[in-house]
């Protein structure tokens, strides 16, 4: 059964089951060869796990390295320069992978 609450409009809800979509960007996109996935999951997990899960999605492809190198966004939230195990990711929600770019 999944029951939303309304979040605060930075891309993140509070449910208790759902998926998380996520966004790959550049060369996250090229490596996983989708743009996004949705990620089902019963409750809130950790961000370490979803890029496990992610890299679940994709065998033999390059994205486990490129998304190392990734900056991360929760909505419109940087979380990169945070422990991935302790930043919670709440079914609802969207996440961002955006490799580093050249030029500018």
């Amino acid at each position: 059964m999944d029951a939303t609450t309304a979040g605060s409009g930075n891309g993140e809800t509070t449910t208790q089951a759902g998926t998380i979509r996520l966004h790959y960007w550049a060369a996250a996109k090229s490596a996983a060869g989708v743009a996004g996935d949705d990620l089902p999951v019963d409750g809130p997990i950790s961000l370490a796990e979803v890029v496990r899960r992610a890299v679940a999605l994709h065998p033999g492809t390059r994205l486990p390295d490129v998304l190392q190198t990734c900056s991360a966004l929760l909505g419109d939230r940087p979380v990169t320069a945070e422990d991935p195990d302790t930043v919670e990711i709440a079914p609802g929600s969207t996440v961002e992978f955006l490799p580093p770019f050249a030029g500018g």
